[in-house]
């Protein structure tokens, strides 16, 4: 049975850290890239960062570039996303992926599995 599973989400305050966990079961790690997108109250779900499973070459959208980190343990078949100097325009449910390829996060499309998502809510 393929599982991601998000974990780390919570609430803090505008400016704090949190760390995002994304573990992953059920399919080959290495045949694909994971993503991390995210999806506020009343707006479409949106790309944030991507990790190659095989080389480690990552992606980050715009909006957090220089803020976030996404890294991989491929011994433990999961991803991290390092988010700090959060924002209140961060707030969302983020959700893992894996995903065929990294233009995922641009197209939205060529996603393969996604998990259940984990809330990020960030006070001002």
């Amino acid at each position: 049975e393929v599982q991601l599973v998000e974990s780390g989400g919570g609430l803090v305050q505008a400016g704090g850290s949190l760390r995002l966990s994304c573990a992953a079961s059920g399919f080959t790690f290495d045949d694909y890239a994971i993503g991390w997108f995210r999806q506020a109250p009343g707006k479409e779900r949106e790309g944030v960062s991507c990790i190659s499973s095989s080389d480690g070459s990552t992606y980050y959208a715009d909006s957090v570039k220089g803020r976030f980190t996404i890294s991989s343990d491929n011994a433990k078949n999961t991803v991290y996303l390092q988010m700090n100097s959060l924002k209140p325009e961060d707030t969302a449910v983020y959700y893992c992926a894996a995903v065929a390829h990294m233009s995922a996060i641009a197209t939205m499309a060529g996603i393969g599995y996604w998990g259940q998502g984990t809330q990020v809510t960030v006070s001002s």
